[in-house]
């Protein structure tokens, strides 16, 4: 199959340099198109496609920091590298903060045009490719922000289906970092509240006089420092969504004002006598076990019937390794997209290590994981060598492992090595090896057999 030709769009309105750098590129391969200044390109690229814009700064009817603006204003997110006389590099690096891919000088150093041309072309398709993974994981396994194919993944996405539509309250539950913000948000946005405000507070940042101050708002003067009136969350919630996450260290006399505005709809501001009514859909979350708290007294056994209409949990990253590969995919295209490199996947070795990790943090702590390794890299693929030291077993040497890293692995790659590395792990035991990977042991079976792994 014949390779489309790549197309560079040069606007310039010297003609004799436009001419030079289009001979050159075009003896590269390129296709290239021209326009004679900047109030030129928008019209044109309604008209062509185009892989990469080569934008003089000094025109004479439109400057490129203006055609700049243009292109981000509607959107369009071709790469545009700057060009300008090497007196005015302050000018291209105000280009380069409104969104210029980079910049080069004049004259023209056509070998070094090629490769930052390069550079862009890779960034570009790192881009698309992030958009399409993007896409791929909304239809299979994804519910908002919320990745996952496991089993428990997949039976509580179905659950969210099902409740976001409704004002039901729910409790979210799950560890420090596995993503109970990210249900909330999500919850909210598949909701019939989507359009109106979604208000979120950490119970855990304020003391409990501020706490009260924050959901319920506070007339002037009810006490020192209270100049003005003001709203609370519950307020600027009315008719949308309020977000209580780790609402198990709230206060037990804060505990029976959310139990009344559960009951009744209704509360009283800070120092304030007037009786406010509000239409809010409550969403909690907490890492705490409410159960013990309520054994203990230290938590309302009422608010949390009322809090728990819908219990969701969302399970701790180690107890769903097989989600791993397809997180950390995601985490690599949105940081080399964000660091600009051309990082195209993870070493299976690196993988493995991945996959063998408890990971204490849980998501939280593999995206920070990711986005060290992206800026670590070097080449197109992590590799052990990127991760930090509590990642390898004892005795493992990261300088030892394979330096060649192949750039064709396939999903099916990874699936089989990662599969592979945990049989090991786990002395060949299969059903040790299903719970790990948070899958279904006749699963296991099925998939060791699909690729042959002995």
């Amino acid at each position: 199959m014949v390779q489309q030709q790549q197309s560079i769009l040069i606007v310039d309105d010297d003609h004799s340099h436009r001419t030079m750098l289009k001979v050159n590129l075009e003896s590269a391969g390129f296709a290239v198109l021209e326009a004679d200044d900047g109030d030129r390109v928008l019209p044109l690229l309604r008209r062509e496609e185009i892989d990469v814009i080569l934008l003089d700064l000094k025109m004479r009817r439109m400057d490129g920091i203006t055609t700049l603006t243009g292109l981000l204003q509607k959107g369009i997110t071709v790469p545009v590298i700057v060009i300008t006389a090497f007196s005015s590099v302050e000018s291209a690096v105000e280009a380069m903060k409104k969104g210029a891919f980079d910049y080069v000088t004049k004259p023209v150093d056509i070998e070094e045009l090629k490769l930052t041309i390069s550079r862009a072309l890779n960034y570009r398709a790192l881009d698309e490719e992030n958009r399409s993974l993007k896409m791929q994981l909304n239809e299979q396994h994804q519910f908002g922000s919320i990745i996952g194919k496991s089993p428990a993944m997949q039976e509580m996405f179905a659950t969210l289906q099902l409740v976001a539509p409704t004002d039901s309250t729910v409790l979210i539950t799950g560890e420090s970092g596995t993503g109970k913000e990210l249900i909330a948000g999500a919850l909210h946005t598949n909701s019939l509240r989507k359009d109106a405000a979604f208000i979120k507070l950490n119970c855990a940042a304020l003391n409990e006089n501020l706490l009260e101050s924050e959901l319920f708002g506070h007339e002037a003067g009810a006490f020192t420092g209270a100049s003005e009136k003001r709203k609370g969350r519950f307020e600027l919630a009315d008719k949308g969504t309020l977000f209580l996450d780790e609402i198990g260290d709230m206060s037990l006399a804060t505990q029976a004002k959310i139990l009344r505005i559960l009951q009744e709809g209704e509360f009283e501001r800070v120092g304030g006598n007037s009786t406010i009514s509000v239409d809010v859909r409550l969403l909690a979350a907490t890492h705490k076990d409410l159960q013990v708290m309520i054994e203990e007294g230290s938590f309302r056994q009422d608010l949390f019937f009322r809090l728990s209409v819908i219990p969701i949990h969302l399970p701790a990253l180690r107890e769903r390794s097989i989600d791993i590969p397809e997180l950390a995919q995601f985490f690599l295209q949105r940081y080399a997209l964000k660091n600009r490199k051309d990082i195209k996947s993870i070493h299976p070795e690196a993988l493995s290590l991945l996959m063998q990790y408890d990971w204490p943090g849980n998501i939280r702590e593999l995206e920070n994981t990711i986005e060290r390794a992206t800026i670590l890299c070097l080449g197109e693929q992590v590799t052990p060598r990127e991760l930090p030291p509590q990642f390898f077993p004892q005795g493992f040497a990261p300088q030892k492992a394979v330096t060649e890293a192949k750039e064709d692995f396939t999903l099916r790659d990874v699936e089989r090595e990662v599969i592979r590395a945990t049989l090991e792990k786990n002395d060949h035991n299969k059903s040790a090896t299903a719970k790990k990977l948070g899958i279904a042991r006749q699963t296991l079976l099925n998939k060791i057999k699909e690729y042959g792994i002995k």
